[in-house]
């Protein structure tokens, strides 16, 4: 394998020619940098070449004969000072930001952190790809659609249906079993947590725990081979299969931080090539990372590299797999700079006019934990961002505290107080009651308290306050009322989830009550804790979901991003039919309400009245609805004009002349 003559291509990366590979990486600060070729099972190092480095500070070459299937690293050479920021060991073999795939997954080892140890032999090879783009879609997201979301792995490691050789991989949601159930329960699009290459924090393995989450990673473009053995192939074909179903896929993408962790973590990729260019550091200590998302270190979104090397993953994925968006962790890193958070960010203007990426579903995770971190509200339009708030008076109001009503009536009608801030004049809102981060929304209604035993932290990590309740026991009971009154709880946070105006998530398996043993931090459970037993599923609580998926689907209401104007769109009601009054909103303990919709029924193509009726107390209580025609429950009971609304409920009524 000879060398050429080095030429300047504009892209980043390894990118495959006729006649042979173009490296490029950036690097300002190093002294030098070393292309490392390896064989075909990327044991044996077959040749080092330096990579020349340009004005512009990216280490470019051209290797002749080598095309794709090549296994590579790189080493890096300059000063090591970590007090300045300076983190250059060409021991380190590491991975091209830019890899597309490895092959083979990370995995913790001390040694990846020890100066001048050599790491050949723990750290993935990236192997040459040439694109393959497919052809790009709209997105199949529509408004007010049903995101649900996926632990891939988790979702279909017990799935009886699927070949065993299958089961765990992104693969696996093709089969034909998945994407039934996928259509039952009425999803639009699935939102896949983090299937892109990570490795272990390093607290884990001392303990026999490893990260079943994702949300650790170390390249951005590279699939993990865990999930997607097929790499790109095998995604695309994956969100091809969706498509043929109607259904979306949509990518949860982690750019605020990676797996190479605080000072002391490990080199592999980024901090070996440019860390002074990749992390963000304290002002005046360019030694200290500053550490606004919480797992060590905060990716400098606004740096020119970084920018380009985001944009260029969205693209990679929408041209190559064509996935319909992408949900962003933490994503007020996105929007930072030195001085905080901007929601006019230079990255957020370029995905709005990028022609891969502006018509794409993007959903924005609004928080870090640096200054001024929480930012629900402030992303710009298109944005949909994920609403917390929705959650937690969904949980309150459920669980009987005092004063939740106008809360609860607010986020119902898409969080207009959070959303109209800044002139909007429809809802962005994300709403769920329960996320793979937090307590399932079976474990909401059954455990008062968490219980991370399991994680070896004592009980410390993880959420202290779930707005939950146990139903008067805490957490496995044969107790047949409390069993019941769990499941009852179960379907009126369902309902209202998917009464309420905006985009709703669904967590995998929450539609079927499933459980984590009350552990509300599960993201190093890669066992029966997270893997979702389709066996034990509650086939009337999947049945009742399914059913209010067709009733959402069936009334425009719920596509309608626009908040209600109260000018005969909405009207608010008490259970015995009276107007709402202010007395009526400050009642501290009152027990529901009614929401009485104006909607085209699309079943018969009419305009009609919809009545969401709400009782959360324990109790029945009698109901008055308008006397023109009648109306009957949509879940199958008829209904007078006057009726009875059962304890901790919700029912749909349509109106009939």
């Amino acid at each position: 394998m000879a060398t050429g003559k080095t030429a300047a291509f504009p892209a980043l990366g390894a990118t495959p020619h006729d006649s042979g590979t173009e490296f490029a990486v950036v690097a300002p600060d190093a002294a030098r940098i070393d292309l490392c070729l390896y064989d075909t099972d990327g044991a044996a190092e077959l040749c080092r070449l330096s990579m020349p480095r340009a004005e512009d500070g990216v280490h470019r070459l051209f290797v002749e004969g080598a095309g794709p299937g090549t296994r590579y690293g790189l080493r890096a050479d300059g000063i090591h000072s970590p007090e300045h920021g300076l983190w250059f060991d060409p021991a380190k073999l590491l991975v091209d930001p830019y890899a597309k795939e490895l092959d083979r997954p990370f995995r913790h080892d001390g040694r990846l952190a020890v100066f001048g140890e050599d790491t050949a032999d723990l750290v993935p090879k990236a192997i040459v790809t040439r694109d393959v783009p497919v052809v790009v879609a709209p997105p199949r997201l529509p408004p007010g659609g049903l995101v649900y979301e996926i632990a891939v792995r988790a979702f279909t490691k017990l799935h009886p249906d699927v070949p065993e050789d299958l089961r765990g991989t992104v693969g696996a949601l093709a089969h034909p079993a998945v994407l039934k159930h996928l259509k039952r329960i009425g999803v639009d699009a699935v939102e896949l947590m983090p299937i892109t290459a990570w490795i272990d924090e390093r607290h884990l393995p001392p303990l026999g725990l490893s990260n079943s989450w994702g949300y650790n990673p170390i390249a951005f473009m590279a699939l993990d081979p865990r999930l997607v053995p097929g790499g790109m192939r095998e995604l695309a074909s994956t969100v091809a299969a969706l498509h043929a179903e109607g259904i979306g896929t949509i990518l949860d993408l982690v750019f605020n931080h990676s797996g190479e962790s605080d000072r002391y973590g490990a080199t592999l990729s980024m901090r070996g090539l440019d860390n002074r260019g990749y992390y963000r550091h304290v002002a005046d200590r360019p030694g200290a990372l500053v550490n606004d998302t919480g797992c060590g270190n905060t990716i400098a979104c606004d740096a020119p590299h970084v920018h380009r090397l985001i944009l260029d993953s969205l693209r990679h994925f929408v041209r190559n797999a064509g996935v319909d968006g992408f949900r962003f962790d933490l994503a007020s890193i996105l929007g930072r700079d030195a001085t905080g958070f901007d929601p006019n960010a230079e990255l957020f203007r370029a995905m709005h006019a990028d022609t891969l990426l502006k018509d794409r579903v993007l959903i924005a995770e609004p928080w870090d934990i640096g200054p001024g971190g929480y930012q629900l509200g402030n992303f710009p339009s298109p944005f949909l961002e994920w609403n917390d708030r929705f959650r937690d008076d969904m949980r309150l109001f459920w669980r009987g505290d005092a004063h939740r009503l106008g809360a609860f009536a607010t986020v119902m009608a898409g969080s207009s107080d959070i959303f109209g801030r800044h002139d909007g004049s429809g809802t962005r809102s994300v709403n769920f009651v329960a996320a793979h981060d937090g307590f399932t929304l079976m474990d909401t209604v059954s455990f008062a308290v968490k219980h991370n035993e399991a994680n070896g932290e004592d009980n410390r990590d993880g959420h202290d306050e779930n707005h939950s309740w146990n139903n008067g026991a805490e957490g496995t009971t044969d107790d047949a009322a409390i069993l019941a009154a769990r499941q009852t709880d179960a379907k009126a946070l369902l309902a209202s989830l998917f009464a309420s105006k905006g985009t709703v998530m669904l967590t995998a398996g929450d539609e079927g009550g499933r459980s984590q043993n009350g552990n509300n931090n599960a993201y190093c459970q890669d066992n029966a804790t997270t893997w979702l037993d389709w066996s034990a599923l509650d086939e009337a609580l999947i049945a009742h979901t399914a059913n209010l998926a067709g009733i959402r689907r069936r009334f425009s209401v719920f596509a309608d991003p626009a908040f209600y104007s109260g000018e005969g769109d909405v009207e608010w009601l008490t259970l015995d039919g009276r107007p709402m009054a202010a007395a009526d909103w400050e009642a501290p303990y009152a027990p529901g309400l009614v929401m009485l919709l104006a909607t085209e029924d699309r079943a018969t193509r009419k305009s009609s009245r919809l009545a969401v009726v709400v009782n959360r107390s324990r109790i029945e209580q009698s109901l008055v609805l308008p006397a023109m025609g009648t109306w009957n429950s949509l879940f199958g009971n008829s209904a007078g004009v006057a009726r009875s609304i059962a304890p901790r409920s919700v029912d749909f009524l349509l109106q009939s002349s």
